[in-house]
């Protein structure tokens, strides 16, 4: 498997920013010459071993904040939007879509804002009952907000250690569930309430005028300490994500309140899962998820999200792929701290064990996994029922999938008994509409920058081939 050369000129431009120093003062430091760190802050060469540790060494910088994950995000991103069909001919090279990525990623994150309010115009426009309000020319909330996650590395520093604080100040001998809240009632005068008197799906409801926090009685322990967490976060912390949301300059007030129930909810998430007990943990039992959820009395959702979280400065964990995937293929939440990245339209890939999970409910599936790009992977998928209620009540069916890349498999659990260096590994994709396979037998759509070919005179599994 190639290596990747290591380009990060925007980041080493903002390190010497941030020292207030010239090129040359920072090349003395470095010890190497001012031309040569010159073309490395316009990526014009890589990373050596020398001058990453001389990074290291002079600044303390955590090497792998000079990870190209960002890039990557971004290049997979205007990938997929340079494979619509309405850009035509036009469609950029991979070289130039990655020297945006690396040197302009404000141009890059515009010109996805741009394509998803295409398409969301494109949608409206398409239906055939249409409505009879103003077609919104910008992307939806949710989708403002997902991109604000996914470029914050899915990590929130303030946030994060705000809630490792609440953790730490918390009884010690009090189901996690009565100690939250007891000091929501003690500081803040809300009193919590779990009924169980009526079958509903609302999980929680907030009456400020009586001051009380009405929990679904049905809902599991560890969803409910986690909503009254996050009542916490809003009472306690408002201020902060009130400065969050604003430093995220969202386009729609829509956006900006999406984004302020999002924050409130990693803080929640945070503080049931404090950072460093937990990633201690998580390295010491070599990631076992189910063993994890019932030391700290969580949902394994809640863990698996978690883990893909863990990104601290200085104290990062596994840098893992976390994705929830609905029984149609939909991505409903994702996000990846490592090289793989999500499909931002469509479906799943089909081979991605994420969907095999379904077949097994409850039980954890193991794949050896490779992308185009070369990249391998081990991938641990899981689907999970969540029942609201009594019989009568929906059941949401969700698969969970966690995975980091192959180098790191050694340090889960999941891996003790896996060939990780002679076995095979199965070829999967991000989306067919990018994926550059010409064998695939569960291909959905050729890609939509190749050439197809079709043959009068025979045909394979696929009615088409492409160039």
């Amino acid at each position: 498997m190639r290596q990747r050369k290591l380009f990060a000129g925007r980041k080493l431009k903002e390190l010497r920013s941030a020292q207030a120093l010239t090129q040359a003062a920072m090349a003395e430091q470095l010890g190497i010459s001012t031309s040569y760190l010159n073309q490395l802050e316009n990526n014009q060469r890589h990373l050596s071993a020398a001058v990453l540790m001389a990074l290291a060494e002079t600044f303390g910088l955590d090497i792998r904040s000079l990870s190209d994950s960002d890039d990557d995000r971004m290049l997979a991103d205007l990938a997929e939007v340079f494979a619509d069909p309405l850009v035509g001919d036009e469609r950029p090279s991979t070289d130039d879509m990655r020297l945006v990525a690396q040197n302009a990623p404000a141009l890059g994150r515009a010109v996805l804002a741009l394509h998803q309010s295409l398409r969301r115009v494109t949608e409206v426009l398409a239906d055939e009952t249409p409505t009879s309000g103003d077609v919104r020319h910008e992307s939806a909330p949710w989708e403002e907000v997902r991109d604000y996650f996914h470029y914050m590395n899915n990590y929130i520093h303030e946030l994060d250690q705000a809630a490792e604080r609440l953790a730490g100040e918390l009884p010690v001998g009090v189901s996690r569930q009565n100690a939250l809240a007891g000091r929501l009632e003690e500081r803040h005068r809300v009193r919590v309430v779990t009924d169980r008197s009526s079958p509903t799906t609302r999980l929680w409801a907030f009456d400020a005028g009586d001051g009380l926090l009405r929990l679904n009685g049905s809902a599991p322990g560890p969803t409910r300490a986690f909503h009254i967490a996050r009542h916490i976060a809003l009472a306690e912390h408002g201020d902060l994500l009130d400065d969050l949301v604003a430093a995220a300059a969202f386009r729609t007030e829509d956006a900006a309140r999406v984004c302020r129930i999002g924050l409130a909810n990693y803080f929640a998430g945070a503080t049931l899962l404090p950072y460093g007990a937990f990633a201690e943990r998580a390295s010491a039992i070599r990631h076992d998820v189910n063993l994890l959820s019932a030391e700290f009395n969580a949902s394994l959702e809640q863990v698996m999200h978690r883990l893909s979280t863990l990104q601290r400065p200085a104290r990062s964990g596994v840098p893992f792929f976390f994705a929830r995937v609905d029984q149609a293929g939909n991505i409903t939440k994702r996000h990846s701290a490592s090289k793989l990245q999500f499909a931002r339209f469509g479906a799943a890939c089909p081979l991605w064990n994420v969907h095999r999970a379904f077949d097994t409910p409850g039980r954890m599936i193991r794949q050896l996994a490779e992308t185009p790009d070369g990249e391998r992977y081990l991938c641990l998928a899981i689907a999970i029922d969540k029942p609201t209620g009594g019989y009568l009540s929906p059941v949401q069916r969700f698969s969970y999938v966690l995975g980091c890349e192959i180098k790191y498999a050694d340090r889960l659990v999941y891996s003790d008994g896996l060939d990780l260096r002679g076995g095979t590994f199965e070829p999967i994709g991000v989306s067919c509409r990018i994926c550059p396979r010409r064998d695939c037998h569960q291909r959905a759509v050729p890609p939509f920058d190749r050439q197809l070919v079709m043959s009068a005179e025979q045909r394979d599994v696929l009615p088409y081939s492409f160039r």
